[in-house]
């Protein structure tokens, strides 16, 4: 392989889609996702890439997850979910689900995944939210699922610096996806892209992260949309 590799899962749409198309660029693409027709329409686009097909919550074990390659330079978690309303009236079910999707499968994957990291000297990246630094009103379950995404790269950051291995949160504000319009949706609102930033700009802030010299590090950083009152 002369292209340094990365995996980013969630890469079949939104987030997860820009940001592979950003690395791809220089970088050869494991393409994560569910579904394998999608996956393979990402693969077709870019110059350098092969499917990585995985339902990473339904393998909490990380048994039967594809096998990776002996160096990876980088590791991008996009995948998620956004759920859950009030306190009162969200189920334990969604509780659940939320937690397996944004922090259960982000620790199962990156563990599988360190060996080859630790070999390459790699990079992390998980892409948080603005709501991993500041939860309100309905939006506990989201935010607490990345309030404690935040701490487990908090702690692997620490734990893999011995090892060469750097730990970079991503925090974006509102962003324009499907999830987005989804969550405008529910909470009874006009979507109005003027208040959100593209996926784009984060595949941007990844970029960003990736292209620094190894001797520096991103342990942080937040993005968010930009408008006059």
């Amino acid at each position: 392989m002369d292209r340094p590799v990365a995996l980013v899962t969630g890469a079949s749409r939104g987030i997860g889609r820009a940001i592979a198309a950003d690395l791809g660029r220089t970088h050869h693409i494991l393409v994560g996702g569910r579904d394998a027709d999608t996956v393979a329409a990402v693969v077709a686009e870019l110059p350098s890439a092969e499917p990585y097909v995985a339902d990473l919550v339904a393998d909490l074990t990380g048994e039967t997850l594809p096998p990776l390659p002996d160096r990876l330079d980088v590791l991008v978690h996009s995948a998620g979910v956004e759920d859950g309303g009030t306190i009162a009236e969200t189920d334990a079910a969604t509780w659940e689900h939320v937690f397996a999707a944004n922090v259960f499968a982000v620790a199962v994957l990156t563990r599988c995944a360190l060996p080859a990291l630790r070999a390459a000297g790699g990079l992390v990246v998980a892409i948080n939210s603005g709501s991993g630094l500041a939860s309100g009103q309905g939006g506990g379950v989201y935010a607490g699922s990345k309030f404690a995404l935040r701490a487990l790269t908090d702690a692997l950051r620490e734990e893999e610096r011995p090892n060469g291995v750097r730990v970079t949160s991503i925090h974006p504000g509102r962003v324009d996806t499907d999830m987005q319009r989804a969550l405008v949706a529910r909470e009874g609102h006009d979507y109005d892209a003027r208040y959100t930033i593209t996926p784009e700009m984060v595949a941007a802030t990844v970029r960003t992260a990736v292209d620094l010299p190894p001797t520096g590090t991103i342990e942080s950083l937040s993005v968010r949309p930009f408008h006059r009152r």
